[in-house]
């Protein structure tokens, strides 16, 4: 458990942004569900089709990342979101797309962008790995 404010402060961004990301798996879990793995969302692009289903897997080991190795989720999840609204961009200005979904992506990458330098700042380093070399070389 983080003793610092700093610590505090990024632990409570990073659960924020666990939940935001649970949010989304659960979107791409629903679909996996109703439609499978390879549906074609309607016709959609290899890339797009590729991408989507596979957040339905990013998204959770994200998730965890962020509690687990927090810099290493931090560096996912900022990943993910800016990938994410760029390419449903690119998707909304072809296609009909929920625009609904689409802004609460937006605001989610906004939220992201104000405060990951504090979460960031606050979260654990790893340590070292340790290679167990002894003193002298060989």
């Amino acid at each position: 458990m983080p003793t610092t404010v700093a610590g505090k402060h990024s632990l409570c961004l990073r659960v924020v942004y666990a939940l935001c990301l649970a949010g989304g798996t659960w979107t791409h879990l629903q679909v996996a569900l109703a439609h499978g793995l390879w549906w074609d969302y309607g016709g959609a692009a290899l890339v797009t089709r590729v991408y989507w289903t596979a957040l339905l897997f990013l998204d959770p080991l994200a998730a965890v990342l962020l509690l687990m190795k927090p810099r290493l989720g931090l560096i996912a999840c900022v990943s993910i979101i800016v990938t994410d609204v760029l390419h449903n961009t690119w998707f909304a200005l072809h296609n009909p797309a929920r625009m609904d979904l689409y802004l609460s992506q937006i605001a989610f990458l906004l939220f992201v962008a104000l405060t990951v330098r504090a979460a960031w700042k606050g979260a654990p380093r790893s340590k070292p790995a340790r290679l167990g070399i002894s003193g002298s070389e060989a």
